[in-house]
């Protein structure tokens, strides 16, 4: 199988964990406080391959320098792109007890939510893309975290986007139109950084981490929060070890 078809797969994968959770949301009502924490412990398990598998990576291909201003970049780019979709309704795309705007609150939330949830998942999928060169293989513990972060991720929004009156056509729409967009932005991580520069792998790698890191603080911890509260460091912590010891025992 060609490297850029399989990236093209394992971004589907990822992508299409977030199409299971819509699903779930909309034909079962599954407590909040249940999605709560298994969004916390995917933030964990999200964190964790972050430092241990994505920055470790970038420092050792690119340098400290190269890895602190990709990941600084990642970061406000995501900060700058998330305020101007806030302003438009996608605020709180990610939340599951009616805080998201409908259609006749804010005309045009619907496409903000929608390509809210595109910028969320696309450093991931290019991630899972990237990880495939030198040809060592997709890295289980990214993937892992994709699936286990994705899952609760799709079911708070669809749920969220339920309340908020929108139709099953829209809901799934976004979310096979994202599982897609993985598909495609991880094969694409994979031509672009084909046969680049260890400087530049390092530097991409480290600005997907740096807008995924900002994505959990802005979006996913303050869900999980609402709701496991006083448990939700607690939760987190127990992603962050479980993923941790996964990646070194298959190490």
């Amino acid at each position: 199988m060609t490297g850029w078809l399989e990236a093209g797969l394992w971004g589907l994968l990822g992508g299409g964990a977030l199409v299971v959770g819509a699903a779930v949301a909309w034909w079962v009502q599954v407590p909040r406080t249940v999605v709560a924490a298994v969004m916390a412990f995917g933030a964990g398990v999200l964190v964790s391959a972050l430092a241990f598998d994505l920055v470790l990576e970038a420092v050792e291909g690119g340098g400290l320098l190269v890895t602190v201003a990709g990941f600084l970049a990642g970061a406000v780019a995501y900060v700058a792109a998330n305020a101007a979709l806030a302003r438009r309704g996608a605020q709180h795309r990610k939340r599951s007890g009616g805080q998201q705007s409908g259609e006749a609150e804010q005309p045009g939330s619907g496409g903000a939510i929608a390509v809210g949830a595109l910028l969320d998942g696309v450093p991931e999928s290019v991630v899972l893309g990237a990880s495939l060169l030198g040809g060592g293989g997709v890295s289980a513990s990214v993937v892992a975290a994709v699936v286990i972060s994705n899952l609760p991720e799709g079911l708070s929004s669809a749920a969220g986007m339920k309340a908020a009156g929108r139709s099953a056509g829209y809901v799934f729409g976004v979310w096979g139109g994202i599982a897609a967009a993985s598909a495609v932005a991880a094969a694409v991580g994979y031509l672009a950084l084909d046969g680049a520069g260890a400087g530049t792998t390092a530097a991409i790698t480290a600005l997907a981490a740096g807008a995924i890191l900002t994505m959990l603080a802005d979006t996913m911890i303050p869900e999980a929060f609402e709701r496991t509260q006083l448990f939700t460091g607690l939760i987190t912590a127990v992603g962050f070890l479980t993923a941790f010891a996964v990646s070194r025992a298959g190490g």
